[in-house]
């Protein structure tokens, strides 16, 4: 699934081609996603002007002239694509949007994990998927007294508890364990133990990882690319991700590989504590 890297490059690709222009048609191939288009959802979408293009955690949001926005979320397999013109459409294309300057904006998405729904902007932090999510690592918001108070008292392992977008939003498990390498923390210690330093040192080293992954495009794996079609680089940077049996850049020891609730984790067991 795109992590927060890739779903912010997505969502500033779309910004440069969307924002200001008017959405003169918008057709849907079928009746819906992970869930039902809303009722009405080309409609209302066609003639709308684009007025802003964010995210917000792993989601895409499209402010609108009208006062709603466009919400999506790319699933699993889910790609945002660009082109001038409108392309041959592929089986998967299940929105096409075409903007009054002759931009077509594809939403292919094989396994239909994705979704896309209409919201008020106003009412966007109180949307059902979207409410309790935390602090935006990205922003001001996000410190390291502010991650050490969500640990508090939590009794899991801290890669869970990264993971948990309650926590702090948008960190998928690529990122957690590349985090967690770069702070010198053991994925397998109790979350409610990284206060203080530990947790300064690692606000600092998601907020790195992070920005150093948008930088590079976002990491391509699978079905991932970027709105222009281009992959993303960040995967060739990798301190320990997916590099189980080789050498710890920091150390010199063996990078190991476990399981932690049914996901992979990467870390060096000598210098991760």
């Amino acid at each position: 699934m795109p992590e927060l890297p890739e779903v912010e490059t997505v969502a500033r690709g779309l910004a440069k081609r969307l924002e200001g222009r008017k959405l003169a048609k918008v057709e849907t191939r079928r009746g819906d996603l992970r869930w039902p288009f809303p009722k009405g959802f080309a409609k209302r979408l066609t003639g709308r002007r684009v007025v802003k293009v964010r995210r917000r955690a792993k989601y895409i949001v499209a402010e609108l002239d009208d006062g709603n926005a466009l919400l999506a979320h790319l699933g699993m397999s889910g790609r945002m694509l660009l082109s001038k013109g409108r392309p041959a459409l592929e089986a998967h294309d299940h929105v096409i949007i075409e903007t009054d300057d002759g931009w077509v904006l594809r939403f292919n998405d094989a396994r239909r994990f994705g979704m896309m729904d209409i919201v008020a902007t106003d009412a966007l932090e109180r949307h059902k998927l979207i409410r309790g999510i935390g602090p935006e690592p990205l922003g001001n918001d996000f410190s390291g007294p502010v991650l050490a108070a969500a640990l508090k008292g939590k009794k899991t392992s801290i890669k869970a508890a990264i993971l948990d977008q309650k926590v702090v939003a948008g960190v998928g498990n690529i990122y957690a364990s590349e985090a967690l390498y770069r702070a010198r923390i053991s994925p397998k210690r109790m979350a409610y133990t990284v206060q203080g330093d530990r947790a300064e040192k690692l606000a600092a080293a998601i907020k790195a990882v992070l920005n150093e992954a948008v930088a590079a495009g976002g990491s391509s794996l699978r079905d991932y690319v970027q709105a222009d079609g281009e992959l993303g680089y960040f995967q060739h940077k990798w301190r320990v991700y997916e590099k189980e049996g080789r050498d710890c850049p920091h150390c010199g020891g063996k990078i190991r590989r476990i399981v932690q609730g049914g996901r992979s984790t990467f870390y060096c067991p000598s210098c991760q504590r």
